[in-house]
Order: C-alpha cells, then sequence, then structure tokens
C-alpha cells in the first residue's frame, strides 16, 4: 500500500499525530510520503482513497468537519482523474524517513 500525504506546514495537531504513528505503518511495509501543500500545486480539495485505480473512497465530514462516512464511487473518470493527481503527486512527495528530517517538521 502506499499514500501521499498532502499536509499544512506548520502540522495541525492532527497531522503531529499522524507523524508520531507513521513509523510503525512504514516497517509493516507501507510507502508513505508527504507533500507540504504549498509545494503541491492543485490539489482537489477532498479527502481520498484510490483503491486499485477503480474505486475511490471520499471521507465524509459534516459542517464542523468531524468524519461521518465514506462514499465509495466507482466512476471510471472519477477514478482515472483521481490516478493522474496521485501520479502527479507521488513524484512531488518526500518518503517518510527523509520527511520527518526535513525543515517541514518540527523537532
Amino acid at each position: 500500500m502506499s499514500r501521499v500525504r498532502v499536509v499544512t506546514v506548520p502540522h495541525t495537531e492532527y497531522h503531529r499525530w499522524l507523524l508520531s504513528i507513521t513509523k510503525v505503518r512504514v516497517e509493516d511495509g507501507e510507502d508513505i510520503r508527504y507533500l507540504p501543500r504549498h509545494l503541491a500545486g492543485d490539489v482537489p480539495p477532498d479527502d481520498w482513497w484510490l483503491m486499485d485505480a477503480e474505486r475511490v473512497a471520499y471521507n465524509v465530514v459534516d459542517v464542523t468537519g468531524a468524519p461521518i462516512g465514506i462514499a465509495i464511487t466507482t466512476d471510471p473518470k472519477i477514478a482515472a482523474y483521481c490516478e493522474e493527481v496521485r501520479q502527479r503527486l507521488w513524484k512531488l512527495a518526500i518518503p517518510y524517513a527523509d520527511y520527518v528530517e526535513s525543515e517541514f517538521v518540527d523537532r
């Protein structure tokens, strides 16, 4: 599994927490990369996951930003768009081990 996390710098409390638990996931074989939002260019505003280049799952939140569920689509145009975005962001993203040592992370 691979992930690109586009994050605002300085990090929110949530992203500081995610950074603190990511090492275990990387050690378990996930390839997790980080990309500061200001370096990402155009990024879709939605939080989504692309699965098998065929399904896109969107994180659904309420008006306060609290998560309330997931919406899934198999629309091939949406999946293709998300795959294009993922490929572009992947090339720019910084592997976790390098990111935690970068100037973007407060130590």
